[in-house]
């Protein structure tokens, strides 16, 4: 541990090198450190005046936590069941690298138990969504963003849930996250150019075997507003968009492919913005889920 920090020392004072070259030897031995290095790194932030030092600081402080959630975004997308708002922090994380997990997953609880006191068995399918969206839209007030906004800020759960905005796939990933706690058989599904959520209904026929189900699906959902539409109204829009893998459009999508997909759409903000570097990260998370969307 000793000789650890006598090199840390020494490489630290290498951090205002002007060769480029030196730099980069220096940050890739910082780098092999991972997290036990920042502090050393934020207390010579502090006292160091040279702006340009404090950029690569800055840098290789990000690098680290990129690191890490290269890390966890591959240990998600191997795991057997990776879960959807597990998956929406670690997207958030890359914004806000020491997000307080506790805290989000008590605020989402809290909505959780004000669906749940709400819902009772009872209800049909349409009205068990009216009651949630009652909750989500009108008592939580959250307000959906068309992604044509082009606002990173809309993609991070943390956000979302202390500003009650969000677009289709924060809002999507709350809601589809609480229907899944909640027991309602509500899925994404791939429509093109939409992000929209169908309730499936699993019907066993009573003359078939037991494992022989039927999944009849009774309408569609928009996250952004909760508004319901049937299959007629899909129909006339796959018409209208000239869609022809129909089959392909109504099958649940699994967890990864939905997290992806978010991916995707903030990899084309920033680059939209010209934040070329942060896309290029966005794309590098993009490539570790690629082997795994389970499409």
């Amino acid at each position: 541990m000793q000789q650890n920090s006598k090199e840390i020392t020494a490489l630290l004072k290498l951090i205002d090198d002007p060769d480029e070259d030196v730099f980069g030897t220096v940050a890739e031995k910082l780098l092999h450190y991972g997290r036990e290095i920042i502090p050393n790194l934020e207390q010579l932030w502090e006292v160091t005046l040279d702006e340009s030092v404090q950029e690569r600081i800055e840098f290789l402080i990000h690098r680290v936590h990129f690191q890490d959630l290269q890390h966890e975004f591959f240990e998600w997308s191997h795991s057997k069941n990776p879960e959807l708002l597990r998956g929406a922090i670690l997207i958030a994380k890359y914004q806000f690298p020491d997000l307080h997990v506790p805290s989000i997953l008590s605020q989402f609880d809290q909505i959780r138990r004000n669906i749940w006191l709400e819902l009772n068995s009872y209800l049909t399918p349409l009205e068990q969504v009216n009651v949630f969206n009652s909750i989500l839209y009108n008592y939580y007030k959250m307000q959906g963003h068309e992604l044509t906004e082009r606002e990173p800020k809309y993609f991070f759960i943390n956000q979302v849930l202390e500003s009650k905005q969000g677009n289709a796939y924060s809002l999507g990933i709350l809601y589809l996250s609480l229907c899944e706690l909640l027991d309602i058989p509500i899925f994404a599904v791939d429509i093109p150019r939409q992000f929209v959520f169908a309730y499936i209904d699993t019907l066993h026929h009573f003359l078939s075997p037991p494992d022989e189900v039927v999944q009849q699906i009774q309408f569609f959902i928009d996250p952004m507003n909760g508004m319901v539409y049937t299959q007629k109204d899909v129909d006339a829009y796959l018409r209208k968009i000239n869609a022809r893998d129909r089959d392909n459009y109504f099958t649940p999508m699994l967890s990864k492919r939905v997290i992806y997909k978010m991916l995707e759409e903030l990899n084309l903000c920033y680059k939209y913005k010209r934040e070329e570097e942060k896309a290029e990260e966005i794309q590098q998370l993009m490539n570790i889920l690629v082997d795994n969307r389970g499409e």
